[in-house]
């Protein structure tokens, strides 16, 4: 595997992990409004020495969700881009 397609496909595996992250926020956000709004105290639990109010295993398919998309996001564009050579630009003549 050459550097360019290493670069790339760690590029979107960080991309999906940064997806994950913000699908995790506004998931916890949800929650925490849902649970005060029923009058109920959300529970913490601390996963990776940080406290959140989602349930640890959420948590880890949120994480390997974004990780795993991102390999397959990345390998998929770059099938796409640099070995088919699909561009959308438009031909000049």
């Amino acid at each position: 595997m050459n550097i360019k397609k290493t670069v790339y496909i760690t590029a979107a595996v960080f991309m999906g992990l940064l997806l994950a992250v913000i699908a995790h926020g506004f998931i916890e956000i949800f929650l925490i409004k849902k649970l005060l709004g029923a009058g109920l105290v959300p529970q913490s639990n601390i996963l990776l020495s940080s406290c959140c109010y989602l349930p640890t295993l959420l948590q880890l398919v949120l994480l390997g969700s974004g990780l795993i998309g991102g390999y397959f996001l990345g390998q998929s564009w770059w099938r796409i881009v640099y070995v088919e050579k699909r561009h959308w630009r438009v031909n000049k003549k």
